[in-house]
């Protein structure tokens, strides 16, 4: 089973493997392997461009996969997703209220969230509200975040590359797993307050 809190880890598993195989990693879980996946770029077993496709890919499929089954009007698939994550029915209707009034800062709100984002956008589907505008704030916060994690782990590369042939080499790969580690769980606990932010707005 693949350790996402493990960065060499994730590089180890994904210069195994092709574009395709990364790319259904990304739909699991984006930021450490687009990380993973730009260092290997910058290390040559990657195209850095193709890599930033499969990573927005990666993100925004999933969430139209979420919004089309709930537009299917399986309403009790979302209800059921909705109480097993501890969300009450006033929960749910608050959403609702939010999606409907402030549709784009209610989306974002979601789409940095964790877990979460998989019963908002199901909920999103089920009101029938529009695919069109649901993409368009989902690619606002997925291309960002993409083209952030692919830069860092493609600088980190470069700069193994370039070290790799001196002396402190051997301690400069764990030192940047380290610290890939801390910014993506620096990401996590910032997404959390910025959407906490945004939902008092």
């Amino acid at each position: 089973m693949l350790d996402f809190t493990n960065f060499q880890q994730v590089f180890t598993w994904v210069i195994a493997h092709g574009y395709f195989l990364v790319f259904l990693i990304m739909c699991v879980e984006g930021p450490i392997t687009t990380a993973a996946a730009g260092f290997a770029a910058a290390l040559g077993y990657f195209d850095p461009w193709v890599v930033l496709i499969i990573s927005v890919l990666g993100d925004l499929i999933p969430d139209s996969i979420y919004y089309f089954i709930g537009y299917s009007g399986r309403f009790s698939i979302v209800e059921k997703f909705g109480f097993r994550l501890g969300l009450t029915q006033a929960r749910i209707d608050g959403l609702e209220k939010k999606l409907k009034a402030h549709f784009g800062k209610t989306m974002v709100a979601l789409k940095l969230t964790p877990v979460i984002p998989t019963f908002g956008f199901m909920l999103v589907g089920y009101l029938k509200l529009s695919f069109m505008k649901f993409t368009k704030f989902s690619a606002l916060v997925t291309i960002p975040k993409s083209i952030i994690f692919l830069v860092i782990g493609y600088f980190f590369g470069r700069l193994y590359n370039i070290d790799q042939y001196v002396h402190y080499a051997e301690i400069f790969f764990p030192l940047t797993v380290l610290v890939i580690a801390g910014l993506y769980f620096g990401y996590k606990k910032a997404s959390v307050l910025i959407a906490s932010k945004i939902e008092k707005l």
